[in-house]
């Protein structure tokens, strides 16, 4: 469903509940039942679609997935127990051995292990492509069955025009799906440049507070009917009741949050530009592609080989050493750290990601004190 007020108002109104509460109950109950045998013969056949089981659904959780679908201008939306459970359940529901998938470059380090780990050896096939060819070349996705997206990408942050890239894709009867996870709907709806499928890491922006392991997807209620069909309740990576709860509190500030991530982010891009250390920002902002409408506060560098990375890393006080983001704290993750990371398959290995690069995620402290600490840590670790 769509509501045409401002998002803002829009995550902040009260959810309509027969007891007057503001804030949905958590319905922290495993099994629902029936008080007649035809009602139960109902639900079992699909007649109705009252609650039967925590692992199918659940009043909790329903509240979030139609706030999340309402704010990404979606007709319908599940959670899942973490992103990555979004992003598997997803892609089984809708790939078979001898399908074709056309991923970007720079794709989240763990969506290109599942593909790669997963997917490859039971026969489908993968092929990267660079962001702008999605764009720029419209035959690219001819004989593919899936697109999946990330704009903007993970490490290097490159935006892609989703509006062209979809065309592209229903030109050739193609599936797209975008990790939305970075702009969060706050600041990009990809359905409604005509995306298939948005996907989350609601750990990140949507949780907010770094106290939530999440996922959720947005679509077309045909395409949420399949995953739940198909790999909710059979993988069984459901989210829970409580977790549910906490998503819809992070959705009332999101906001607020984004607004203040994006702030940060816009004054570290200006003053970054005269440091001399540092040979290149990845951070694009509002317009930077259509809809894009705003910056987050998830951002990278690229040092040059003056700055001991190890030693800038070390001198942060603000900045913790960690592998998430979007919550309330700030965080570095050196891309070092990344290429060290043990594994038979390292996506920043394949993909040429700098040595020098350091990502920052920009929290919900002072801004000027977030540039203090990272003007020490630099001055510090510069030879």
């Amino acid at each position: 469903m769509s509501d045409r007020r401002d998002i803002a108002t829009l995550l902040a109104a009260v959810l309509p509940d027969s007891d007057g509460a503001v804030t949905p109950p958590i319905v922290q109950t495993s099994l629902f039942t029936f008080d007649s045998y035809k009602s139960f013969e109902d639900r079992m056949a699909g007649r109705s679609d009252s609650a039967i089981y925590t692992r199918v659904e659940n009043p909790t959780v329903a509240a979030f997935e139609k706030l999340m679908a309402e704010a990404e201008q979606g007709e319908a939306a599940v959670g899942f127990a973490s992103g990555m459970a979004a992003i598997s359940s997803t892609l089984l529901a809708f790939v078979k051995p001898g399908d074709r998938i056309a991923c970007v470059e720079h794709v989240y380090p763990d969506t290109f292990r599942f593909l790669e780990r997963m997917l490859r050896p039971f026969g489908v096939h993968i092929e990267y492509h660079a962001p702008e060819r999605f764009v720029d070349d419209p035959e690219l996705l001819a004989d593919v069955t899936l697109a999946y997206l990330e704009s903007p990408g993970s490490l290097v942050f490159e935006a892609i025009d989703l509006r062209r890239a979809a065309e592209h894709a229903k030109r050739h009867n193609v599936l797209t799906m975008v990790d939305n996870s970075w702009a969060s709907p706050v600041f990009q709806r990809p359905l409604t440049l005509g995306i298939d499928i948005v996907i989350h890491s609601a750990s990140k922006y949507i949780s907010g507070h770094s106290d939530t392991v999440a996922g959720v997807v947005v679509a077309s209620l045909d395409h949420i009917a399949r995953i739940r069909d198909l790999t909710l309740p059979l993988l069984g990576a459901k989210l829970a009741p409580f977790e549910a709860f906490l998503l819809t509190r992070g959705l009332r500030t999101l906001h607020a949050r984004m607004m203040q991530h994006q702030a940060a982010a816009n004054m570290f891009v200006d003053r970054l530009a005269a440091i001399p250390q540092v040979r290149q920002v990845n951070s694009p902002g509002a317009n930077d592609a259509p809809g894009l409408t705003g910056r987050s506060g998830l951002m990278s560098i690229e040092f040059d080989d003056s700055v001991d990375i190890a030693k800038f890393s070390d001198a942060l006080n603000l900045f913790r050493l960690g592998v998430s983001w979007g919550g309330f704290e700030s965080l570095i993750l050196p891309a070092r750290v990344g290429l060290a990371q043990a594994g038979e398959q390292n996506s920043m290995q394949k993909f040429g990601v700098s040595p020098n690069l350091v990502r920052l995620n920009l929290g919900l402290e002072s801004a000027d004190d977030l540039w203090a600490d990272f003007t020490s840590a630099l001055a510090k670790s510069t030879a």
